[in-house]
């Protein structure tokens, strides 16, 4: 048996009055700063603003929540809810934000655990939040600073919403400690703060670019890593090699990375990656990279592994490409949201009557009560983007997909074809192919701005991108 003493818990340090007495001084100035992205609290302010407009005279509260158990005493890592940190520009954990009625505005408050110093025992004692355990974390000043607005305890919480007036409108969910000092959940909030953060102003489309510029990036990495993924590494080695960048240069992916070779490429949510890459295959690579600040991009290229494409791939791609170019030309303000997904559509449709593989005609295929040519893609061709991959999910349909595009506006365009290995209506040689196109674009004065060009899109442009990283 081990002479070696069994490890003690920390708690217990707290009843050892020499350790306490020891551990409580000399301890030198410990670096607090927030590291704040600039430009992020004017943006956070002006955010509040336009909230604040929308609801005069009304107590709001949102809280950044606190990280998922992933088993007994880990958790996941932690991700602040996105409507609180486009209005705070803060990603502390179990943080919550109050805004105030004050005339025609609103005063905002920011609650926050205040970190434990040397003379409490939850500097030694706690593993979650113990600075001995996790390092030095900014206080109420430096949060303060950073950021631009009144920072107080988290302990003031109580007295502050319990019982008060007006009624407190919160976006509950996501903290049960601030859904027990509040009412009713206010849906009402989270539809409008969906519908105020479809138009990004000039900040967050900076860090949208910012977002594509890591994601190309981490393209490159991956075409740079193919040789091994085919000598054994497989996809998991691919989807590794792009978490890597992501991580490097973000916070991580902004969505579980789609990584998905020969075979998978049909498969529409191929996120396990752990298959093989054939070196005769092509690879669908769904990825986008997450920045500090929680804004990601969401980026699709489907490339051969092999820098070549063969006949029956280069078939499907090219009629992608030109739906991809049919969707992406009706990106500009004034249009219907659901023009670009239309026109994609359509595009789509009539390559697959040409191919034979639609049992009626193209315009009977398009019909609410037809759709046929979606047995081959039955996702959309595109989405809002922005703090979340999927963004303004909470907006009413008005102002989604029954509304229209405006200056401003950030979204994906993404039509594909999915040919699944054991799919009997699908010609032979094109079973088991599946191909994606999807960029991220803005809306603009004159059109749209495409911010993921820097990665090729034609046939010939991506194959000859592949053999130029792959070496």
């Amino acid at each position: 048996m081990s002479d070696r003493p069994a490890r003690r818990d920390p708690s217990k340090l707290v009843e050892a009055e020499g350790f306490r007495e020891f551990v409580r001084d000399d301890w030198g100035p410990a670096d607090r700063r927030v590291r704040a992205v600039q430009g992020a609290a004017d943006a956070a302010a002006a955010h509040r603003a336009r909230l604040s407009a929308a609801f005069p005279g009304r107590r709001l509260a949102l809280a950044a929540g606190w990280a998922p158990v992933r088993s007994n005493d880990t958790d996941y890592e932690f991700r602040a809810d996105s409507d609180f940190a486009w209005l705070t520009g803060c990603y502390a954990e179990g943080a919550v934000l109050v805004m105030t009625p004050d005339g025609h505005s609103h005063d905002a408050v920011l609650h926050l655990r205040k970190p434990a110093g040397p003379g409490e025992a939850d500097f030694f004692a706690n593993a979650r939040d113990g600075e001995l355990w996790i390092g030095a974390a900014p206080g109420l000043d430096e949060w303060s600073e950073a950021l631009g607005i009144e920072c107080r305890p988290l302990e003031d919480l109580p007295r502050l919403l319990r019982g008060q007036l007006p009624e407190v409108h919160a976006a509950k969910g996501v903290d049960p400690y601030l859904d027990s000092l509040v009412g009713a959940h206010s849906s009402e909030l989270r539809r409008t703060l969906a519908e105020l953060r479809r138009i990004k102003d000039d900040w967050e489309i900076g860090q949208l670019r910012a977002a594509v510029d890591a994601t190309v990036l981490g393209f490159a990495d991956v075409a740079r890593e193919l040789g091994e993924a085919v000598r054994g590494g497989g996809e998991r080695w691919l989807q590794g090699t792009f978490d890597r960048r992501a991580r490097t240069l973000g916070n991580g992916p902004g969505y579980a990375s789609i990584v998905a070779a020969g075979e998978h490429a049909p498969v529409l949510h191929w996120t396990r990656c752990d298959g093989q890459v054939p070196e005769d295959g092509v690879l669908l690579l769904d990825a986008g990279v997450e920045v500090s600040t929680l804004y990601t991009a969401d980026v699709t290229r489907t490339f051969p592994v092999s820098g070549e494409f063969s006949a029956a791939q280069r078939r499907v791609y090219d009629l992608v490409y030109d739906a991809h170019l049919a969707g992406m030309a009706e990106i500009r303000p004034g249009r219907d949201y659901s023009a670009f997904h239309n026109a994609a559509m359509r595009v789509l449709a009539e390559g697959l009557h040409d191919w034979g593989m639609l049992p009626g005609s193209v315009d009977k295929a398009l019909e609410m009560d037809g759709q046929h040519h979606r047995r081959y893609i039955v996702c959309g061709v595109g989405h809002f983007l922005g703090m979340d991959v999927h963004d303004c999910a909470r907006a009413s349909a008005e102002a989604y997909h029954e509304g229209t595009l405006e200056v401003g506006m950030a979204l994906t365009v993404e039509p594909g074809l999915y040919f699944h290995p054991n799919d009997l209506t699908v010609p032979p040689e094109l079973r088991g192919i599946g191909v994606r196109i999807e960029d991220d674009l803005v809306v603009t004065e004159s059109g749209a701005e495409v911010i993921s060009d820097a990665l090729p899109i034609t046939a010939d442009g991506i194959a000859a991108w592949v053999r130029a990283h792959r070496g």
